[in-house]
């Protein structure tokens, strides 16, 4: 993949929408993220070989499987084109990702759509909680009893970073406040207009009540309804459409490196597997490890910028230090420093992320590697890093039972 998968660009949705309450159905929003990214991009729909679907619940939420049935339906030139469906929780939109990367590379296919898509906001919120607890872990084995499953994980893990090497809130409350602050900046963000005041990132209990433990409301990433959808190309097909639309092959972007590990999908077992080793997570820092080799990057410090999980601040706590911003347990001191902030050394989450941008589950892997694919083609607007030439996602599904990361770099 190191040599010859780009990307040529893509679409998402805004977030902010309630698809319910205009009447829309996810089939509409398959066809609405189509439409756009094949507008953005100049593609017909005709043209494209393969289609991959990043979708976690629909069955849940919307009583509908079969979700590539749904794309040959979205329009009369698809009707035909091979489409599937991929599942890992919240790391669906990055399986479909890694399968048609793998498709395109084999040889099979020359230009590839990965559609990442849920829609949540259609049930209580009560009720989305018990959908997506369970299903995502071992069910009538963990949390139970426990009315919001991940919320509670999640809790632990900043319990298990507090037991190992000490955690304060305001640390967690600080990755909150950035992220909200970065989603202002992004027209797709969920919480773009969202008004907050000091005390929303404190131990208020009116304007921060605990949601479990450790997570309080500002900790926590949305629930979501949304799509995002990245086009890939091999390198011929890719010269052929810049060449078409008047743009040098520089201006695309390529994936320089992935990684995907599967854990045991017991949080317990996980935290088993790393008594005595420096990282909460050690299949997470492998997964990473893993994409910076296939690129050839010796790190963290070879890269301007990270689009990452943080369903909860403690989630993106943890990937701190497992990208290697700084030693194992010491995020901290890049959240004191500032590093992570847009201007810091290596921001995280300039898109706002799952927290500020918005959480619809098997879109989030797919929109990170648009967000990527926009921050190192120059094209974030004004949530731009300067001058990024490499960026790097990580995507976990459960209680990172489930582990993909990209390295996407300016096409040379």
């Amino acid at each position: 993949m190191a040599s010859g998968i780009y990307v040529i660009g893509g679409y998402q949705t805004d977030f902010s929408a309630n698809w319910a309450r205009s009447g829309r159905e996810i089939a509409d929003g398959i066809r609405e993220v189509l439409e756009g990214g094949l507008a953005a991009t100049g593609l017909e729909a005709r043209e494209l070989d393969t289609v991959h679907v990043g979708n976690f619940a629909a069955e849940l939420f919307c009583g509908q499987g079969h979700l590539g049935g749904l794309v040959a339906a979205a329009h009369p030139d698809l009707a035909g084109v091979p489409a599937s469906r991929h599942e890992g929780a919240c790391a669906s939109g990055s399986l479909a990702m890694l399968a048609a990367s793998a498709e395109l590379e084999a040889g099979r296919y020359g230009l590839a759509a990965v559609l990442g898509i849920e829609q949540m906001r259609n049930v209580p919120g009560d009720e989305a909680a018990r959908l997506i607890g369970p299903t995502a872990m071992w069910a009538g084995h963990e949390c139970l009893d426990v009315k919001y499953p991940w919320p509670h994980v999640f809790s632990e893990l900043a319990g298990e970073y507090d037991r190992r090497y000490g955690l304060r809130s305001e640390h967690l409350a600080r990755i909150a406040e950035i992220n909200f602050g970065n989603a202002r900046r992004n027209p797709n963000a969920q919480t773009r207009r969202w008004s907050f005041t000091p005390e929303s990132f404190s131990d208020d209990p009116v304007a921060n009540p605990v949601i479990d433990g450790r997570m309080r409301k500002q900790d926590c990433g949305q629930i979501s309804d949304g799509a995002a959808i990245v086009f890939l190309a091999t390198e011929p097909v890719a010269r052929a459409w810049a060449a078409r639309h008047g743009r040098q092959p520089g201006s695309l972007a390529r994936i320089l490196g992935w990684g995907h590990r599967t854990a045991p999908i017991t949080y317990a077992a996980k935290l088993a597997a790393s008594r005595d080793q420096p990282y909460v997570f050690p299949f997470v820092r492998a997964t990473i490890e893993d994409a910076f080799r296939r690129a050839g990057l010796p790190g963290v410090d070879a890269i301007d910028g990270i689009e990452t999980h943080d369903c909860f601040t403690s989630t993106e706590y943890m990937a701190i230090d497992h990208f290697g911003i700084t030693p194992p347990g010491q995020s901290w001191q890049a959240i004191e420093a500032g590093d992570i902030e847009m201007g810091g050394r290596i921001p995280v989450n300039p898109s706002g992320g799952l927290i500020g941008l918005g959480h619809p589950v098997g879109a989030t892997g797919a929109r990170m590697v648009l967000d990527c694919y926009k921050q190192v083609t120059g094209t974030a607007g004004d949530y731009q890093v300067e001058d990024a030439a490499t960026f790097a996602t990580l995507n976990v599904g459960g209680s990172a039972t489930t582990t993909v990361s990209f390295v996407i770099g300016r096409a040379e």
